[in-house]
């Protein structure tokens, strides 16, 4: 999955990956994580998506990566947001009071960058890459939050049905990237209603990715 993929997606508003809504599935779990209203929340490839504009209403300082500047200039646009704008090394960064995005390559991100995260929330991230990449991906984003409590949201379906993105995520997969240092929970699991891409059958899935020593919400 090269650069200019997305680059395109966002240049011909290829973009239905994009939400007008929260997504629901955040909206009803997000409390499973038990943060305090302050608390700084990390979205990886997180485009213009509205549910960071859901839990900056919640209270929550959010950071944010992307690769595409485009979006990122979406976003505070219908914000009606006027974001200071600085070089830090490889990245730009928009930044407010409450947000700071940097745009550039995720994988160049480092845990300086972020400072300390209270929680990462993953709805469109780990879903949009390709298998050769999800595991550098996964060993990552753990690295540069210092394996922060994480709220993600997948899909799982039959990949030789549809090509992604976004890609089928199954559990067994999930246990590969986290299961080894984390407690994995399965918050929830629906159908996508009128199938994915509007027509191959699909569970929308969130999970909640915990360190070991966390405590976290129980049944």
């Amino acid at each position: 999955m090269q650069a200019d993929f997305w680059y395109d997606k966002w240049s011909s508003n290829e973009i239905g990956f994009d939400q007008n809504q929260p997504n629901p599935l955040l909206v009803a779990q997000w409390p499973a994580l038990n943060l305090q209203p302050g608390a700084k929340v990390f979205v990886p490839l997180c485009g213009k998506s509205i549910d960071m504009v859901w839990l900056l209403q919640q209270g929550f300082q959010v950071v944010g990566n992307e690769l595409s500047e485009e979006a990122i200039q979406r976003f505070f646009q219908s914000l009606e947001i006027e974001p200071n704008i600085t070089q830090v090394g490889d990245f730009t960064l928009y930044q407010t009071t409450m947000v700071r995005i940097y745009v550039g390559d995720f994988f160049a991100l480092k845990d300086t960058h972020l400072g300390l995260v209270d929680a990462t929330y993953d709805r469109a991230s780990l879903v949009a890459l390709p298998a050769e990449m999800r595991i550098d991906y996964a060993q990552h984003l753990q690295t540069i939050t210092n394996r922060a409590t994480q709220l993600l949201i997948t899909f799982d379906y039959d990949q030789s049905q549809q090509a992604g993105p976004p890609f089928a995520i199954p559990a067994a997969e999930i246990e590969t990237h986290y299961g080894s240092e984390n407690q994995l929970k399965q918050l929830a699991s629906m159908p996508v209603k009128g199938g994915l891409k509007g027509g191959c059958e699909a569970l929308e899935q969130v999970w909640l990715v915990a360190a070991e020593n966390s405590v976290v919400q129980k049944d």
